[in-house]
């Protein structure tokens, strides 16, 4: 099999069309098609249900995506091995994480941490997604629940405490919070209720049950912003929270705990760099844990 057919095979699998795969290869969409008719010649086999909203892998294609991501993982190896390009920590790591911890830990840490390797380049994501790895859409992620499906390395990062916080300007106008029924007529600043990825996200019910009314932000940034520009109330991460001089929490008793996984795909084990970058995300996590959890 041709591995150049295969990689435009392979990027139009993970983006749904050929354009998008085209963008992503700086290839031309006249070459994406040309490569794809090529390989389905080779193999004797439709690999995609084309239409014009995308590509669909048929049977034959979801058998090949397989084979074909197990080729490109030891071609990365091979790489990296013969050209000593781990020896310095060359290449590029993308490391995927709930918008929350990239934000507000991961991203400075490894800013630092790309400054120390300077062929090293690291590609923070912090989005509240999930991120596939056996696709390819990131090589390290932070996710809210244990891996339990594919040929993913799982490892507890660690617990962290959520709290109730209002901004000093909400409780100068409207009033202390010492009870849960002084929050009726507060607004509750929470997830949008139908974008939430992960059962981990289920506390804001508890807040939405209390208040009349609630503003819904998709992304832990938003929502930080909101309950700082005293509009309501909101369920934040203490780590985020606690060392903002403006914000205070209320209502001791309205916590959550949850936990932080670090997941790899198999297949990157043994990179060096990747290696790396998952030694020094678990090495500061475990040097700020006491930050994750309220007391």
């Amino acid at each position: 099999m041709n591995w150049d057919h295969a990689r435009v095979f392979l990027a139009v699998a993970r983006e749904g069309q050929m354009l998008g795969a085209a963008r992503k290869l700086g290839l031309d969409h006249a070459t994406v098609t040309r490569r794809l008719n090529a390989l389905e010649a080779e193999l004797g086999a439709k690999v995609f249900e084309r239409s014009p909203t995308g590509c669909a892998p048929t049977p034959a294609g979801e058998q090949l995506l397989a084979i074909a991501e197990r080729v490109e993982s030891e071609m990365v190896k091979a790489q990296s091995l013969l050209g000593n390009a781990d020896l310095t920590l060359s290449g590029t790591v993308r490391i995927g994480a709930p918008d929350g911890f990239g934000t507000y830990f991961l991203a400075a840490r490894l800013a630092a941490f790309a400054t120390l390797h300077p062929d090293l380049v690291i590609q923070l994501v912090p989005l509240p997604r999930t991120f596939s790895l056996s696709r390819r859409e990131a090589d390290i992620a932070v996710v809210l629940d244990r891996p339990r499906t594919g040929r993913l390395v799982g490892r507890k990062l660690t617990g962290y405490s959520l709290s109730l916080y209002a901004a000093r300007a909400h409780l100068d106008r409207f009033g202390p919070i010492e009870t849960p029924e002084d929050l009726k007529d507060r607004m509750a600043v929470t997830y949008v209720q139908d974008l939430t990825y992960s059962p981990g996200l289920d506390y804001m019910e508890a807040l939405t049950g209390l208040c009349a009314r609630r503003f819904e932000c998709a992304s832990v940034a938003g929502q930080m912003e909101a309950v700082r520009a005293g509009v309501g109330i909101g369920i934040l991460h203490d780590y985020a929270a606690a060392p903002d001089a403006d914000l205070v929490p209320v209502l001791p008793q309205m916590r959550f705990e949850r936990a932080y996984w670090l997941a790899v795909h198999a297949d990157m084990r043994g990179l060096k760099r990747i290696e790396e970058v998952e030694r020094f995300i678990t090495t500061e996590v475990q040097a700020a844990r006491r930050t994750f959890l309220a007391r």
